[in-house]
């Protein structure tokens, strides 16, 4: 699949469901990413784009269930089946659809444990996003407390103070 396809979803997926969570966001390349190599590695994959590109379009499909697609103008269907779709693409085109299911099943395991077990009676979140990719890609939280140094605050410019220093030199 193009590197379109992969900017598009992962464009959507940032602005979408991760919007203000970027560390959240890397997480999911990071766990994905991983899960991947170590799957590729037992079935001897070892160009994975086409399986990271099916595991982000796998995670925006089911977040966003309701969106419908038109696949060619000549499928329609609900984005769910965006996936699947891509993959019986591949198929016609004659190509191995290993690549896709493992991009399916990492998209799967993602948004199971991420969106569907912890809203299960029991369930609890599994995958925390580690605090030092929070420190690095997160905005920091607000200070209600904070109180800024005189020249920090937004009332005093820098041009203010250059004109006063203009019509009254020391």
């Amino acid at each position: 699949f193009s590197p379109a396809l992969r900017y598009r979803y992962c464009r959507m997926l940032e602005e979408g469901s991760f919007r203000g969570r970027t560390a959240d966001f890397v997480f999911m390349f990071l766990f994905g990413g991983f899960l991947m190599t170590l799957f590729g590695l037992f079935a001897s994959l070892f160009f994975l784009g086409q399986a990271f590109t099916i595991m982000l379009v796998y995670v925006w499909s089911r977040r966003n269930p309701y969106i419908r697609m038109n696949f060619f103008g000549l499928l329609n269907f609900q984005a769910p089946f965006l996936p699947w779709v891509l993959m019986g693409f591949s198929l016609l085109l004659g190509n191995s659809i290993i690549i896709d299911l493992l991009g399916i099943a990492v998209g799967h395991i993602y948004y199971f444990l991420e969106d569907v077990f912890p809203n299960q009676p029991g369930g609890k979140k599994l995958l925390l996003t580690p605090s030092f990719l929070k420190m690095v890609f997160d905005t920091p939280e607000e200070d209600p407390n904070y109180n800024p140094l005189p020249e920090d605050r937004p009332e005093h410019q820098p041009r203010d103070q250059d004109q006063h220093e203009q019509q009254h030199p020391q």
